[in-house]
C-alpha cells in the first residue's frame, strides 16, 4: 500500500515537471518547416568522455547548431533569446553518450524545477510514431493503451534539475529500478513513455497497471560555464553561482545502445541505423516558471541519428597507421635489396679477377 501511494505521489509530481495535460492544447492548424533531413553523427569514440556535465571531453567532437523554437508554434520571430544550441553524440560500442549545450544566463531555483532550465530527448520507437503530439496516437487518456495506440510510441528522457547537483550523476539508480520503473527519486532524470501528450507514463506504469519488468536506463549530468568548483558541489552550495552571469548550460547522458524492454517503451539503437530523435529545452524567461508545452525545440520534426559503424577520425587514424607500416616495410626490402647488390657485387669482383697480360705477350 505505501509503495502504490508514493508511485501515485510520484506521478503527480511527474506530471507537475513535465507540463499538465491541458497544457499541450494546441490553437490553429500545426505548420512545420521540418528539417529532418538533418542527420546527427553519432561516431565511434570510445573512453573519451566521463559523465559529469563538463564539455571538456567533446572539445574534438562535431556537434550541430540550432535555433530554438517553440514547439508548439515554431516561428523563427519567436525562437529562444538566450543563444542558439548545440548537440553532439557519439557511442562506444556499448552505451551511446548525448551532450546539449544551450547558451543561457545563469538561473536556478533549488527544488523549483519550472523555475530552472529543463532538458528532454525524445526518440521514435513505434514506425506510425510521430514528432508532433508526441506519438501522435488519437486515442483519449481513457482509451489509450497498448493495444489501441500500438505503432505510436515514443521514448523520452526528462531532466528537471531543481533537485540536481552539478556534476554529479542522476537517472536510473538502484532503488527506484528494484522497484521497476522508469523514475529517479533524487534528481528527475525519468524515462518516460508516450503515445500523446496526454498518455504519458514513466516506463513500467500505464493504464494497464504496473510492470516490475522496467528500469530506467538513462544517466545525467549537467553543468554552466558560470561555475567555478573544481572538486564538485554539494546540495548546501545552492545556488552554485550567481545568477544573471551569462555562459552555456550542459546536459550530458548516457544510455546502453540496447536495454532489456519488453514492453517497446525505449528505443533500441543499432550500430550502422539511423534512429529519429527530437530535443527539447525548457528556460524561465524573465524568471517566470515554465509550463509543459512551453518548450523550444531544435526542430518541428524528427531529426536523423546515425549510430556510424566507425569514426572519422579513427578512418584517419587506421589509414595513416596502414600508411606508416607500409613505408616502413617498403624501406626495410630497400635496405635488404642495396645490402645483397653490394655483397653480390664484391663476391664476383672477388672471385672472378683477371690478371694483368702485357701487350708484348700476346
Amino acid at each position: 500500500m505505501l509503495r502504490g501511494h508514493l508511485l501515485i505521489l510520484l506521478l503527480i509530481s511527474i506530471s507537475g515537471s513535465i507540463g499538465l495535460v491541458k497544457s499541450h492544447e494546441e490553437n490553429g492548424l500545426w505548420s512545420c518547416n521540418s528539417h529532418s533531413e538533418t542527420r546527427i553523427e553519432a561516431n565511434f569514440r570510445p573512453g573519451i568522455v566521463t559523465l559529469d556535465g563538463r564539455p571538456d571531453d567533446w572539445t574534438d567532437v562535431d556537434g550541430l547548431d540550432f535555433a530554438l523554437l517553440p514547439a508548439l508554434d515554431p516561428h523563427e520571430d519567436d525562437a529562444y533569446k538566450g543563444g542558439k544550441a548545440t548537440f553532439k553524440a557519439l557511442h562506444d560500442g556499448i552505451a551511446v553518450y548525448f551532450l546539449v549545450e544551450v547558451e543561457g544566463e545563469y538561473v536556478y531555483s533549488k527544488g523549483v524545477n519550472n523555475k530552472c532550465p529543463s532538458v528532454a530527448l525524445m526518440f521514435q520507437v513505434g514506425e506510425n510514431a510521430s514528432y508532433h503530439n508526441m506519438g501522435g496516437c488519437g486515442e483519449s487518456p481513457g482509451t489509450c493503451s497498448s493495444k489501441t495506440c500500438k505503432g505510436h510510441e515514443v521514448d523520452i528522457m526528462h531532466f528537471s534539475i531543481g533537485s540536481a547537483i552539478p556534476g554529479r550523476l542522476y537517472g536510473g539508480n538502484p532503488i527506484d529500478n528494484r522497484d521497476g520503473y522508469g523514475g529517479d527519486r533524487f534528481g528527475h532524470l525519468v524515462d518516460v513513455y508516450s503515445w500523446n501528450p496526454h498518455c504519458r507514463y514513466l516506463d513500467g506504469l500505464g493504464p494497464s497497471g504496473n510492470d516490475t519488468s522496467a528500469q530506467n536506463d538513462w544517466r545525467g549530468a549537467w553543468w554552466h560555464d558560470s561555475f567555478t568548483a573544481q572538486t564538485g558541489f554539494l546540495e548546501e552550495d545552492s545556488p552554485y553561482s550567481s545568477a544573471g552571469q551569462k555562459g552555456k548550460f550542459y546536459f550530458e547522458f548516457s544510455r546502453p545502445l540496447r536495454t532489456m524492454d519488453r514492453l517497446q517503451q525505449d528505443v533500441q539503437f543499432t550500430i550502422g541505423q539511423l534512429s529519429k530523435i527530437a530535443v527539447a529545452f525548457w528556460y524561465p524567461v524573465d524568471g517566470n516558471p515554465w509550463h509543459g508545452s512551453g518548450h523550444y525545440s531544435a526542430s518541428c520534426d524528427w531529426l536523423s541519428l546515425d549510430v556510424a559503424l566507425t569514426s572519422s577520425a579513427l578512418t584517419r587514424v587506421v589509414s595513416r597507421s596502414s600508411w606508416d607500416a607500409a613505408s616502413a616495410f617498403s624501406l626495410i626490402i630497400s635496405v635488404v635489396a642495396f645490402c645483397l647488390s653490394v655483397f653480390v657485387g664484391y663476391s664476383v669482383s672477388k672471385n672472378k679477377s683477371v690478371p694483368f697480360i702485357p701487350m708484348q705477350q700476346l
